[in-house]
């Protein structure tokens, strides 16, 4: 009878195991038995951020604020995500037609298109940036 008992037991045991599919990577189970690494893709090249910028500039700025002098920093590897920032400073116009002065914004760039922009804030790198004229 304890024979059997222990049949039973290993037997649930082993459907109990078998329903769990594959151990993850790091699992203390041998190697056989583990699911294999998710391949990271390749990292995405630097964006020609010069390009960019000139060919999404409605994007970037309102088109109503008409921006002039329009400079664009080396981008950087997103910190969160698989994109790429970049400073880009212009000078703008406000809607009723006053001069802003100079603004600066950082975009992200994902695929070679402008995904999201926010205004520079002081603690951002763009201050210590070097830019280029588009």
């Amino acid at each position: 009878m304890l024979r059997i008992v222990a049949h039973a037991a290993l037997l649930i045991g082993a459907l109990a195991l078998g329903a769990c599919g594959f151990a993850d990577s790091r699992a203390p189970v041998p190697e056989f038995m583990r699911m294999k690494e998710a391949e990271q893709p390749p990292p995405e090249a630097p964006p020609d951020v010069k390009r960019v910028v000139r060919e999404q500039i409605d994007v970037v700025f309102l088109a109503t604020s008409y921006p002039r002098d329009v400079h664009v920093a080396p981008p950087h590897r997103e910190v969160r995500g698989p994109g790429w920032t970049a400073c880009v400073r212009a000078q703008l116009t406000s809607a009723t037609g006053t001069p802003l002065g100079a603004q600066t914004y950082i975009v992200t760039i994902n695929d070679g298109k402008v995904v999201d922009r926010r205004r520079a804030e002081a603690d951002d790198i763009c201050g210590t940036e070097t830019y280029e004229p588009i």
